[in-house]
């Protein structure tokens, strides 16, 4: 008797099981959903050169993730990247740019084609988005010089038609530099939300 009330739960669940079981396979079905997602969103937004990332951040105090912002932004990962103006490597530095940061600033005489070199091209490109900080105090703005030049963002920034009255720029002029703060910000929010929590545990222990 016990054997066929059993037999019979089985074939007529009560709805409460039903509604249990339903609710358990949505939130499998959504954690795997997320955990599909999150793997996509990371191939997209990958770290690659991660150990000299490292490094430079922590010598030059630029965020991990603004970092891997910017190389995912001007080059896609691609060391040999070299942009229609001349611009070369990761970071895409213009070899002006390089030549006067690596003869004038840090004394240490590299030839243009380092900038080839991952490392090379990160560190020079982290240590100029260090200075740029520096002198205005904004990552907005320090990326937007990176792009466009401090000259033109000095000019931006005395012009009132531009500023937007707390120290920052209401407008940028330029198409490409405009379009290029916005795709690095829009990047660095992506990293922030996908690995922030990892680089703010590291910096903790």
């Amino acid at each position: 008797m016990k054997h066929d009330r059993m037999k019979h739960d089985l074939k007529n669940p009560h709805p409460a099981v039903i509604i249990a079981l339903i609710l358990l396979l949505s939130i499998g079905l959504g954690f795997l959903s997320d955990f599909a997602i999150t793997c996509f969103e990371k191939n997209a937004y990958k770290r690659d050169f991660g150990e000299y990332v490292s490094v430079y951040a922590h010598k030059y105090g630029v965020p991990e993730t603004l970092i891997f912002a910017v190389i995912r932004t001007e080059s896609s990962f691609d060391s040999g990247a070299v942009s229609r103006v001349g611009a070369i490597g990761l970071m895409q530095l213009m070899p002006e740019t390089f030549e006067w940061l690596t003869d004038e600033i840090l004394f240490e005489h590299l030839e243009s084609g380092m900038l080839y070199d991952p490392e090379t091209n990160i560190r020079y490109g982290t240590y100029y988005l260090s200075r740029l900080y520096d002198r205005y105090g904004r990552w907005d703005l320090a990326l937007a010089a990176y792009n466009g030049g401090p000259g033109n963002v000095d000019k931006w920034l005395a012009d009132d038609s531009y500023t937007d009255g707390e120290g920052g720029l209401r407008r940028i002029p330029f198409k490409e530099t405009r379009q290029f703060v916005k795709k690095v910000t829009d990047a660095w929010d992506m990293y922030e939300r996908l690995y922030g929590k990892e680089y703010a545990a590291d910096t903790e222990s």
